[in-house]
């Protein structure tokens, strides 16, 4: 039994997050284990603070250690593959320890410190208390005397069958008073459980056999061999939109099963969550647990508890999911492989494919990355023999792609039509209402106007807090700051600066449901966007209205693009695509590309062939013309070039430092010493690659009254670069620099993601 413990403890910074030695109570000694929750004295006033066991010593190093306050019962300790992880992401993403056990624990299964009944002692307690309730189960018998009511009967009657919770009591007319009366007759024994939660119990289980067509099944019969052996694999599933890559899935969970194994299943976003549970749950049934952050809290953690408890073989969800509890895992599927949501942007900034590649690795598993537009560091892996690679080259049930046209907006605007709605986009949606067929509008920018400008002096109304303009919402009527929240309302009619007019312009989704309904009064329209769809389930609620044909249009920003399935869509139309053409960042293009052609392939997925058009101002544009004819292969070639001249992913690592502070000069000042200590340290290693960049103001320089600075470095993601940066910042926390400007580390690999 370990008599010390090395502790991690929270809110430790980069400088001081090193494990702390604790002494440990006899009586607490058979529940502490390597990553038990603690609650430690810590500095020099020994407050309460949170930690986890990391290391177990028989020696203590002084006689002095300060004794452990609390343990946490064994049941929330860290599974030994999570706490790998743990060490994982401190080694991979520079956060400290406590910041990735927060990532690979729910908030419900995590405790918080406070105060025993005496008022004095520290204690643990966990964040969520009211995810159980009361089970009854029947121990003894009914006294003949004084005779027993109806109910009572009734109780002795239902629990005769085994135990019930007091929710299904409750259901069928029984009381609490009547239950606690019969405790107290010794009749019955009251125990907590776990509510037990199926979240999605009305999918009802159909579990038909999956048929697939001869191009599917051989590509199951590719990857076949990579689920059945113990050794870890990589592939990369490539199939155009509509080839039916989820039924390949199915038929790789289905194997995984079979064998005994378990499966992972990650989503780029929480709208694409509701078809791949629909998907799974009636499949597979009650043995899928979900995992994302439309849950609520105590939803997660009983989720995540069964999962925990074996009572899962497969898990759905997005980014976070990577770290669920789940063990033997014999596959890991990451859908849309592409989406830049499967990095996080907070600390621990970990990528999902990073943490899938290394828990593949310790399970054995086959890790299947799946995509029509596929990453280009994916795709070059595959293409290098790194990641076997398997296509799909036909649409499922032999449907064409959809036709394309590109629409010229200056040409529009020349012959008299104001409208951000062209006229052969108002034609086709026309033609489609009239056969009764259903449309998707991306616009990926919500609000209704997304620009004030003044007429005399040419300034646009930007947010106080941040470098970007205010964008009007009409429903509020306000304008509001997309990155920080802060509103005006009501919207200004004279320029802040000169007094002059405002003129409002502009396009976002509010304007593009407003002009729609104006040129097809009997069209029914929906939008999906961040204001629409901010309420519990209202992804899944909205798009089964859709799938329901309660709607004709849906408009909405991108989260209508990719993954969802509708038999009845036949004409996508793109708005507003010029924006992210022009978008800063190496990404940029990858990024439309695949935007285009994704929202271009909901198009034409049944029966009936599909159409797209495509609306920008710059026609000729080669990224525009290759998603348009949905060429992956030809728009590859042209990026990968491009990649190679200007030496960014795969052929290097990029690592991106970033500062933020509220004074722009102490930032730009830290960020240039932050440069300074790095080229320092790196001078003393002279044979490993770097390049430096920077340090330069952020893209957006002020976000809610912080400014921002970044350093890029082109690099070679290994441990000596790792070691460099980390040397790096323990110098900058010893100039007590943090202190003038934070800083953030994101590093992102080189070919290997």
């Amino acid at each position: 039994m370990p008599k010390t413990v090395g502790v991690a403890v929270s809110n430790a910074t980069f400088h001081f997050d090193k494990l702390y030695t604790y002494a440990v109570m006899p009586d607490q000694q058979d529940t502490v284990r390597l990553g038990s929750m603690v609650l430690v004295p810590f500095g020099r006033g020994s407050r309460a603070r949170m930690g986890v066991v990391l290391a177990c010593d028989a020696e203590p190093e002084s006689a002095k250690l300060k004794f452990l306050f609390d343990v946490a019962p064994a049941s929330a300790c860290l599974t030994p593959e999570l706490l790998r992880l743990v060490h994982f992401l401190k080694e991979r993403t520079f956060c400290t320890y406590y910041e990735a056990v927060k990532a690979v624990i729910p908030y419900g299964a995590q405790y918080k410190p406070t105060v025993a009944e005496d008022g004095v002692t520290p204690v643990l307690q966990k964040q969520l208390v009211r995810h159980t309730e009361n089970a009854y189960k029947l121990v003894g018998t009914l006294p003949p005397k004084p005779k027993p009511t109806a109910k009572q009967l009734a109780a002795v009657a239902l629990l005769a069958g085994g135990e019930r919770t007091l929710s299904a009591l409750e259901e069928k007319g029984i009381s609490r008073a009547v239950l606690d009366n019969l405790c107290a007759k010794g009749v019955l024994e009251c125990s907590k459980v776990n509510k037990s939660i199926d979240l999605y119990s009305s999918i009802p289980l159909k579990n038909e056999p999956i048929l697939l067509t001869e191009e599917q099944q051989a590509a199951y019969d590719a990857l076949l061999p990579g689920l059945e052996d113990a050794a870890p694999h990589s592939a990369l599933l490539y199939g155009v939109t509509g080839s039916g890559k989820t039924l390949v899935f199915l038929k790789l969970i289905e194997h995984c099963l079979q064998l005994g194994r378990r499966a992972l299943v990650l989503v780029p976003e929480i709208s694409l969550t509701p078809q791949m549970i629909l998907r799974l749950k009636s499949q597979f049934g009650k043995r899928v647990a979900v995992q994302h952050s439309a849950l609520n809290h105590t939803e997660r953690l009983l989720q995540w508890q069964m999962i925990q408890d074996g009572g899962a073989d497969i898990v759905v969800g997005t980014r976070s999911a990577i770290f669920s509890p789940l063990e033997n895992i014999g596959l890991v599927i990451i859908d849309e492989e592409q989406e830049h949501t499967y990095r996080s942007e907070s600390a621990p900034r970990y990528s999902a494919h990073e943490v899938a590649r290394q828990r593949a690795a310790e399970n054995g598993a086959l890790l299947l990355l799946a995509s029509a537009t596929p990453s280009t560091e994916s795709y070059y892996a595959a293409q290098h023999g790194r990641t076997q690679l398997v296509r799909l080259t036909k649409r499922y049930g032999g449907n064409p792609l959809p036709k394309v046209q590109i629409v010229d907006m200056r040409a529009e605007l020349a012959s008299g039509n104001p409208r951000e709605i062209s006229l052969a986009m108002e034609d086709a949606i026309r033609h489609n209402l009239e056969a009764g067929k259903q449309t998707i509008l991306l616009l990926n920018r919500r609000g209704y106007q997304t620009v004030a400008q003044c007429e005399d002096c040419r300034e646009v109304l930007k947010c106080q807090k941040c470098s970007v303009p205010m964008v009007y919402h009409k429903s509020a009527h306000k304008l509001l700051c997309h990155y920080c929240g802060s509103q005006l309302d009501p919207p200004p009619a004279r320029c802040p600066a000169c007094g002059g007019k405002l003129q409002y312009r502009g396009f976002g989704t509010q304007k593009a449901e407003e002009e729609l309904a104006k040129l097809f009064p009997e069209a029914r329209i929906l939008r999906m966007d961040q204001d629409t769809t901010a309420a519990k389930d209202a992804h899944e609620k909205l798009l089964a209205k859709f799938a329901r044909h309660e709607y004709d249009i849906m408009v909405g920003t991108q989260m209508v693009a990719k993954g969802l399935d509708f038999e009845d869509v036949t004409l996508v139309g793109v708005l507003g695509i010029d924006s992210l053409l022009f978008a800063q960042g190496f990404r940029a293009y990858e990024t439309v590309f695949s935007l285009v052609t994704q929202v271009v392939g909901r198009s034409g997925r049944a029966k009936d062939p599909g159409f797209a058009i495509i609306q920008t101002t710059d026609p000729d544009n080669p990224v525009l013309n290759l998603a348009a004819a949905q060429d992956y292969d030809a728009f590859f070639e042209q990026e990968i070039a491009y990649r190679k001249l200007g030496l960014y992913p795969p052929f290097c690592g990029l690592c991106v430092v970033g500062f933020a502070g509220p004074k722009e000069s102490e930032v730009a000042r830290a960020s240039a010493r932050f440069a300074a200590l790095l080229g320092r340290q790196a001078a003393k290693q002279p044979d490993l690659p770097l390049r430096v960049l920077g340090p330069t103001p952020g893209s957006i320089e002020k976000i809610n009254d912080s400014y921002r600075y970044k350093l890029t470095v082109k690099c070679r993601n290994d441990r000596r670069f790792r070691d460099l940066i980390r040397e790096t910042l323990t110098l900058y926390e010893q100039e007590k620099l943090p202190g003038k400007a934070t800083v953030v580390v994101d590093l992102h690999s080189d070919g290997d993601i």
